[in-house]
């Protein structure tokens, strides 16, 4: 299978790190906006391409892995490049998943292409556990806990901020909220009661106590991702943040609560839970592993756009179906 990145942030490094680790993958290209010349890969004998050249190399790319950033590049790279392209990206505003995969599914349909959108661990395996705790227990509540950790959608969402010149933001859970949960007490939540915000900031030299309040302002107010939660804003100099936040740690927890049982009623607790030392090398192993099945899902022409809901877990596997059963089941 030959993949191809777009875009080699963090997401796209960790990309190439995770083809090394899959023995039926071969990384084929990477494209760039910036200069080629300046962006160095790890692994030997694959070249850097403009973006402006992708087209010139449709034929020996199995599948694109997007690698932009949810605020402002998935919703038109994606759909883009689903016109020529199998694609796969991990487009992580909930809010808009509707939307972003009705733009996709129209591209894919259209060229007979398979796309699979908000691919990584949430979305992405946080959602298969809420889906498969739900069938199991229909009658109970859902709750996701984040954190805490660096969340790379919502820092980069701060940089994208005029003025800002780097950042970080941690997404905390609140700790009382969990034990709740965890209790089988039911609590009904609101979304600022399960998570605070906390925000590392770096702005552009000179700027002025008014860039400063601005900046704060449009961080807090930020619908989708800052304006239904307690936040808060540090401004730090660019070497605090290199050394003090330089990695990016993140996980959290899908919890389902919910009775079962006649006249006796048992509480049940279904808990999935992550801690990744870094959320883009770990990211990067999950799109890996459903690019294999995009990939296997056009060649049985299952065209259109995706989601984690509509692979089959075998697909995502290099063992064969015997393997799987023998080993796994």
């Amino acid at each position: 299978m030959k993949i191809a990145i777009l875009g080699y942030g963090n997401l796209g490094k960790g990309i190439e790190c995770a083809v090394k680790q899959n023995s039926d993958c071969e990384l084929t290209a990477v494209f760039t906006r910036r200069d080629p010349s300046t962006v160095k890969v790890m692994t030997p004998g694959v070249k850097v391409y403009s973006v402006d050249d992708i087209l010139n190399h449709k034929d020996e790319i199995d599948v694109l892995v997007i690698c932009g950033g949810s605020a402002t590049d998935l919703p038109k790279q994606t759909p883009e490049y689903a016109k020529y392209f199998n694609v796969i990206d991990s487009f992580d505003t909930h809010a808009k998943i509707p939307e972003h995969f009705a733009n996709v599914d129209d591209a894919a349909v259209k060229s007979q292409h398979t796309a699979l959108i908000s691919c990584g661990w949430d979305p992405g395996l946080f959602s298969l556990n809420r889906l498969y705790a739900n069938c199991v227990l229909p009658e109970g509540k859902d709750y996701t806990f984040w954190g805490k950790g660096v969340s790379q959608g919502h820092s980069d969402a701060i940089r994208r901020i005029k003025g800002v010149k780097d950042a970080r933001q941690y997404t905390v859970p609140v700790e009382d909220a969990l034990k709740k949960v965890r209790a089988c007490e039911n609590p009904e939540l609101t979304t600022r009661e399960k998570h605070t915000r906390e925000c590392f900031v770096v702005a552009e030299e000179g700027a002025t106590k008014e860039d400063l309040a601005r900046i704060e302002n449009e961080i807090k107010t930020m619908p989708n991702y800052f304006a239904d939660y307690d936040t808060t804003v540090n401004f730090i100099t660019q070497e605090e943040l290199d050394r003090n936040h330089k990695e990016i740690p993140h996980g959290g927890f899908v919890i389902r609560t919910g009775k079962t049982g006649w006249d006796r009623q048992y509480n049940n607790v279904i808990e999935y839970s992550l801690k990744l030392d870094s959320n883009p090398a770990f990211t990067s192993s999950v799109i890996v592993a459903y690019a294999r099945a995009v990939y296997r899902m056009n060649q049985k022409g299952d065209f259109g756009c995706k989601t984690v809901f509509d692979v089959p877990p075998a697909m995502l596997s290099m063992m064969s179906a015997e393997e799987i059963r023998a080993h796994l089941l």
